[in-house]
């Protein structure tokens, strides 16, 4: 692996720094824009790191805090079934809706700048439904939190490479992680601070402070990249590369079915685990411990995975690992899912660390940040999109089956169709070669 390197200055995504800012050595690019030139910590690395680590940790707090107070807020606002589910939907379609605007804004503003933006808006989005009777403006200030989560979803692959361009496993990892510890604390808090404050709004509106610290580091970052703009000498301005578009490529497409059909896995399984585990046998309680266990191991994995697919020359074995892993879990499930539950429980998790995978794969699968935030949009968008299909469709299954080998024979077909994906990004390759 190459050696490390310090974090570069903050700068306008698709802007160069001024010609003052550039070092001794500082290259230019075949596009005929600098190269940043890397800093240290002071620099900004450090401060930018924080801040993505508090934003990782917002990435999913208001969805999975819902998700434990679902009931609750059904009674408080009488929801109906349809509209119950279709907030359960709502962040995948927000995530691909929202999460194609972002290169866009990026192309327009400093990523700082967005981020500011993202978080305000995702607090006050969650303010929102709290502080309504109306299941429609409930609804409305959910998508408006969920605008902001999938803008930083895009971005914060675009930040580790422009800051971390030879750490991106490790920091991939780290932000991968420090979400998938968001995401379990809030729905394991959040039903203990509606009980404590004595109401579900409680619980789902704490969250909205956590958004409003994650915002802290990037208000500096923001103006100093918006000062560093306008310092820039006119002579410092050159045309902006031409405009990547994923959807034109098969690396595009395969990186977003890739990403679709492991997050259409994931989806159901969070939403259909525990079902599954009670219809074996096993009680509420503990299936609910099972499913919390694909969660908790997944934390340390989250971690490692990414660093370990930025070490390998080739993805194809760790690709094949996975979905063996998953394919082995599933198998397991619909013929003994009792008695191997704990071990399809450690396959699963195993399995679905495909996610922090292809997380840091769309860094290292695009040379420049242009091409890292429309490889990271177009990825997720359309990704999300086929997620949300996952659980609708098992859940249509199971209801008209009433057993559990076709839902879960309609994931190893999606496990297939991901493991083709898989070998067509596996091999190292750059978005902007085949534009």
């Amino acid at each position: 692996m190459t050696p490390p390197t310090t974090a570069v200055p903050a700068v306008d995504a698709g802007a160069p720094p001024s010609p003052a800012a550039q070092a001794p050595g500082a290259g230019t690019r075949p596009d005929g824009v600098p190269t940043p030139t890397p800093a240290g910590p002071v620099a900004g690395g450090l401060l930018v790191l924080v801040g993505m680590l508090l934003v990782a940790l917002n990435l999913r707090a208001a969805i999975t805090s819902l998700g434990a107070l679902l009931d609750e807020v059904r009674d408080g606002l009488a929801l109906s079934g349809a509209l119950a589910g279709f907030v359960t939907t709502l962040p995948a379609v927000a995530f691909a809706v929202f999460g194609a605007l972002t290169p866009r804004l990026v192309r327009r503003h400093s990523p700082a700048r967005v981020l500011v933006v993202a978080m305000i808006i995702l607090a006050a989005g969650q303010l929102v439904r709290v502080a309504t009777g109306s299941a429609l403006v409930f609804i409305l200030g959910s998508a408006l939190a969920l605008a902001g989560i999938a803008v930083a979803n895009v971005l914060l692959p675009l930040l580790v490479k422009q800051y971390f361009p030879h750490r991106i496993g490790l920091v991939t990892g780290a932000y991968s992680m420090t979400l998938t510890v968001g995401a379990t604390v809030a729905a394991a808090a959040a039903v203990p601070v509606a009980h404590l404050f004595g109401t579900w709004r409680a619980g789902l509106a704490v969250w909205a402070g956590l958004a409003l610290v994650a915002l802290l580091p990037w208000v500096p970052l923001a103006l100093r990249a918006r000062a560093a703009r306008r310092a820039a000498p006119p002579a410092a301005v050159v045309p902006r590369p031409s405009r990547i578009r994923p959807g034109r490529t098969r690396l595009g497409w395969a990186m977003a079915v890739y990403f679709g059909t492991q997050s259409l896995g994931a989806y159901a399984i969070m939403g259909w685990l525990a079902q599954l585990f009670r219809d074996a046998g096993y009680r509420p309680q503990d299936a609910g411990l099972l499913l919390a266990g694909v969660t908790a191991l997944g934390v340390p994995i989250a971690l490692l995975m990414p660093t370990l697919a930025g070490r390998l020359r080739t993805l194809h074995p760790l690709v094949l690992t996975l979905s063996t892993a998953m394919a082995l879990a599933y198998v397991g499930m619909a013929v003994a899912p009792h008695d191997g539950a704990l071990l399809w429980v450690v396959l699963l998790a195993v399995g679905q660390s495909a996610f922090p995978m292809i997380l840091a794969t769309i860094g290292l699968r695009a040379r420049t940040t242009e091409g890292t935030v429309a490889l990271s949009a177009f990825s997720q968008s359309v990704g999300y999109l086929i997620a949300a299909l996952g659980p609708l469709l098992v859940g249509i299954l199971y209801g008209t089956t009433g057993g559990w080998t076709v839902p879960i024979g309609f994931l190893l077909v999606a496990l297939a169709v991901q493991t083709g994906a898989g070998m067509v990004i596996a091999r190292p390759r750059y978005i902007e070669d085949e534009v």
